[in-house]
């Protein structure tokens, strides 16, 4: 009995799968519908739909992208899917919407039926694997990018003859296509393009010294904000990391993630080459000898590019970013925008480090000249020499680093108003600072010889005999070092006063005028 009912059951496909041929041949709406009726009242749905991958699709998808010992005949070369994608969506409007509206039909009973996953996907899976292997491969990201985005755009078509979302929904659990989404390997996708946009910013940040734009090849008017290579490879990579042609929106949390560690790169190159510079380190690791090897007016561009960064990122940029995700939720979007404002203020947070190095190396510089008043001790020391009525001429070079500092054309093209100002006062602040060490180092040492020297001088004339009031109304050369100190500060004033800078207000230069003036003088700082 039970062979009976396998004959039986053989001869009904057969029979039935003849019919349905015919009636595909044909497109005899009448006879499919039967046929299709009389597969889902037997269970055999997977029959009916590979008859019509086999008789239908297979033919003309295998003339759009041949395979095999066949010729090519649709023309189609290299692993590109766009232009054939194209032609099968044609194919399908012309040669499959017959069946696929027979099929759902609304209250027709055929909704079992799943042709556009087990005959269209399928058949059309099966010619890329045979026909254009290469098309999956993510080895070359940008052909892939395009070959993924065309195939999403291919589903999103088929899932426009669905009748309703429960079908759309059907026909993404379709196991093959499961399979399908299976053959694109996003995380690989990602992990070239990971290692190609940070690589790029790497390589630039790991040379040796600053590069400045005009010196590279890279693109000055596309970036006429910035001055430095590395900075232009840092604002290119994080574009790059939401670009058509590289995003992919089901990875963007990584994309996203990838531009964090971008800024945070960049931030650490700049900051551990301040360090290496400040510890004076020659054996730096690699991405810090800049910073040593760097002259001061590169930090004008250094300074530039971390405010035109710190705009871009909290303005255009994140912008850009929160547009290409609106479709996200408001809480989620808050925090990519967040995230992204935090990344851009770390940046920020190196300026300060910056300009400390800047004001750094003008005060070693300014310290170079200041350190001649030394020569002031042995110009007056037991030398019998009048009271001085000038400044020392080492007084004109102290300020000069500074001055030319600011006035020089980097200084005036490339930093804003404020941040001159702020180099200007904490550079003279500190040299100041210095200047009040050295002085009153210098005085004190003075003063301390001077009385040695007078006890000496008290003892000798005591063993002969002579008076101790003799010298006693003299001038003193700790006197006429102090003088010349004070007529050095007098003059040192009017140096700052001529660049913006007021010497009563800084706290050490009221130190070192009280320090050095007369006694008549000392309470009123008056040039």
């Amino acid at each position: 009995m039970e062979k009976r009912i396998q004959n039986a059951s053989v001869t009904v496909d057969a029979s039935l799968g003849h019919c349905f041929v015919n009636g595909l041949e044909h497109r005899d709406a009448t006879a499919i519908f039967n046929c299709l009726r009389a597969y889902a009242a037997i269970d055999n749905t997977k029959s009916a739909e590979e008859i019509f991958r086999v008789t239908v699709v297979a033919p003309l998808i295998q003339k759009i992208i041949p395979h095999g010992s066949s010729a090519v005949v649709a023309g189609s070369f290299g692993d590109g899917l766009e232009n054939d994608y194209q032609l099968i969506k044609e194919f399908i409007d012309k040669d499959c919407k017959f069946l696929l509206e027979i099929s759902s039909a609304e209250n027709s009973g055929l909704h079992v039926f799943d042709f556009l996953a087990n005959s269209i996907l399928k058949e059309v899976l099966s010619a890329i694997q045979k026909g254009k292997p290469g098309a999956f491969s993510p080895g070359r990201p940008t052909e892939f990018l395009k070959n993924y985005k065309s195939s999403l755009d291919f589903l999103a078509f088929l899932e426009g003859y669905c009748p309703s979302r429960s079908a759309v929904a059907k026909f993404r659990s379709e196991a093959i296509y499961t399979e399908f989404m299976k053959q694109w390997n996003i995380g690989v996708y990602f992990s070239l393009r990971f290692q190609e946009i940070a690589g790029s910013l790497d390589s630039v940040l790991t040379t040796s010294s600053l590069v400045p734009v005009q010196n590279s090849d890279a693109g000055e008017a596309n970036y006429q904000g910035l001055t430095l290579k590395q900075s232009v490879t840092l604002l290119e990579s994080l574009r790059s990391c939401w670009r058509e042609d590289v995003l992919v929106l089901s990875c963007s949390d990584r994309f996203l993630r990838l531009s964090l560690q971008l800024l945070s790169r960049y931030s650490s190159w700049l900051s551990s080459g301040l360090t290496a510079r400040k510890n004076h380190n020659t054996s730096t690791s690699p991405g810090c000898e800049w910073a040593v090897s760097a002259v001061i007016d590169d930090f004008i561009f250094v300074i530039h590019d971390i405010r035109y960064l710190e705009e871009q990122v909290h303005g255009d940029y994140l912008q850009h970013v929160l547009q290409l995700l609106s479709s996200c939720s408001p809480d989620v979007l808050e925090s990519i925008r967040q995230s992204i404002l935090l990344s851009g203020q770390s940046l920020k947070s190196v300026e300060p480090l910056v300009i400390k190095a800047v004001v750094e190396s003008l005060v070693e510089k300014s310290v170079e000249d200041l350190r001649q008043m030394k020569g002031i001790t042995a110009t007056y020391r037991m030398t019998n020499k009048p009271l001085p009525v000038r400044h020392s001429p080492y007084i004109s070079g102290v300020l000069r680093p500074l001055k030319a500092f600011l006035g020089g054309e980097r200084a005036t093209r490339y930093l804003v108003s404020e941040t001159r100002n702020e180099i200007l006062l904490c550079a003279a602040t500190e040299i100041t600072d210095r200047y009040y060490e050295l002085a009153a180092d210098l005085v004190s040492v003075a003063r301390k010889t001077e009385s040695s020297l007078q006890k000496i001088r008290q003892s000798a004339q005591r063993r002969a005999g002579a008076s101790s009031d003799i010298l006693d109304n003299n001038v003193s050369d700790t006197d006429k070092i102090c003088m010349q100190l004070f007529l050095d500060i007098q003059e040192y004033a009017r140096n700052l006063s001529a660049l913006g800078v007021e010497a009563a207000n800084i706290a050490s230069y009221r130190s070192l005028w009280q320090c050095v003036a007369p006694a008549d003088r000392q309470n009123t700082i008056n040039l």
